[in-house]
């Protein structure tokens, strides 16, 4: 975060705040201060956010904004796994529900913006409505979804899954928290349990769409200099484990000539692995982000190197084309050292292209607003990717700030929250029309 602990961040939202946005129900300095109310809890010696998944911190947060969503009107429940809904009534009962929402835990020493954002967008859209006496005709609701971001457990989007009945149970049950207590322990710690977990599973055929803002994390908005933009797609991510093993040696006694050297593998492939996503889409990346070297010691040639590989693409075809041209070029440069390869494809998650009908919904309200519809993907993976396996679901980008976020140094602009909010509102009373 920008902010300093000498100045509050719904302060240093307002400073430079155009309050000409200030319209048709919204108020700027209400979801100020509801940013900054939201910021003290689980706040870090470094002015971020610790707010875990299943932990009291992140319960506090969700217990503050279900109390701002009774006062807005909103008949506030909690399901099996933790997820806050705050309903709102339509003229026609029987309509399939529109929703919207976020999350509000963080990675250790977060941002403020990831989540909260697009939960309290969400609730700023239901609070418009009351200012103006509006009631749309389908019910909505405002989701607060429990542990997205998965520091956890190492894995993430637990509420949104749990609703749209995705999880394995064995699966899910075998996992053990950073501090070694299972999963079970854990939910009943917050007073959830196993059967009410499973239980939040929805009947999804009675949701008519989801819409959720959230922070870019990237740069895209800002060298456009737009503050808002139309998310294409959400990639998913597919890991590949690869292993090169060679001979460890003396690294003074074995002759250049006479080496298997694993890390020079490893690192031919990490040199090449950067050519390969433009190859293959122009929104595809591949990043080598962990490795292992053993015996890794400063005088013996590596014998054993074991990398992992992140690919990503919103196209899923896409996403198999670059995994398998990254184990073409790792088995090329196995024989050309003469070591051995292995691989493993550890994770593989569909990615989700956003419905041209929902694309063509947010463009519509970007030009009433005179606002350049940007489409871009989404490299992180978030609720409505999950959602969007089986309901229409579509994503609003904020700008951010230097493109920076999993960090205290997060920011996005009021002007640029308050304008999300805008395009959110729009966009939800063009699809209750629908």
């Amino acid at each position: 975060m920008v902010a300093s602990t000498a100045r509050k961040l719904d302060e240093l939202l307002l400073s430079d705040y155009d309050h000409s946005h200030d319209y048709g129900g919204v108020s700027g300095a209400r979801l100020a201060q509801r940013l900054y109310e939201l910021s003290k809890i689980g706040l870090t010696e470094e002015n971020g956010s610790y707010r875990i998944g299943f932990s009291a911190e992140e319960q506090q947060a969700k217990l503050l904004v279900a109390k701002w969503m009774t006062e807005a009107g909103l008949d506030v429940t909690q399901d099996g796994a933790g997820n806050i809904i705050g309903r709102l009534a339509g003229k026609q009962a029987d309509l399939p529900v529109i929703l919207s929402g976020s999350h509000v835990d963080s990675v250790p020493n977060g941002g403020h913006f990831d989540g909260p954002l697009g939960v309290l967008a969400a609730l700023e859209v239901a609070e418009s409505w009351k200012e103006t006496n509006h009631q749309p005709e389908h019910p909505y609701e405002v989701i607060i979804f429990t542990d997205e971001e998965g520091a956890r457990f190492n894995g993430g989007l637990t509420g949104s899954r749990a609703m749209a009945g995705s999880i394995e149970a064995d699966k899910q049950l075998g996992l053990v928290d950073i501090n070694g207590a299972s999963f079970q322990q854990v939910i009943e710690n917050i007073g959830l349990s196993v059967p009410s977990f499973f239980a939040a599973k929805r009947d999804l055929s009675k949701i008519k769409a989801y819409v959720e803002v959230h922070i870019e994390q990237g740069k895209r908005l800002e060298k456009e200099n737009l503050p808002v933009g139309v998310v294409s797609g959400i990639a998913g991510p597919s890991w590949l484990r690869i292993t090169f093993a060679g001979a460890a040696g003396h690294a003074g006694n074995t002759p250049m000539d006479d080496r298997q050297d694993a890390l020079v593998a490893a690192g031919e492939l990490i040199a090449a692995i950067p050519h390969l996503p433009p190859s293959v889409s122009p929104t595809a990346v591949a990043t080598v982000g962990k490795l292992q070297v053993h015996p890794n010691g400063v005088n013996v040639i590596p014998g054993k190197v074991e990398m992992f590989v992140d690919i990503r693409d919103i196209y899923e075809d896409k996403v198999s084309e670059l995994v398998q041209l990254t184990i073409d070029k790792a088995e090329a440069i196995s024989a050309k050292y003469g070591i051995t390869l292995s691989y493993e494809q550890t994770l593989k998650v569909s990615p989700m292209l956003v419905p041209d009908d929902m694309k063509n919904l947010l463009t519509v309200s970007m030009d009433e607003m005179g606002i350049k519809p940007l489409y871009l993907p989404s490299g992180a993976g978030h609720d409505a990717m999950v959602l969007g396996s089986h309901i229409p679901s579509a994503m609003i980008f904020a700008r951010s700030k230097d493109g920076i976020s999993h960090n205290p140094a997060e920011w996005t602009t009021l002007d640029d929250c308050v304008q999300s909010v805008h395009l959110l509102k729009k966009m939800l009373e063009r699809l209750d029309k629908n």
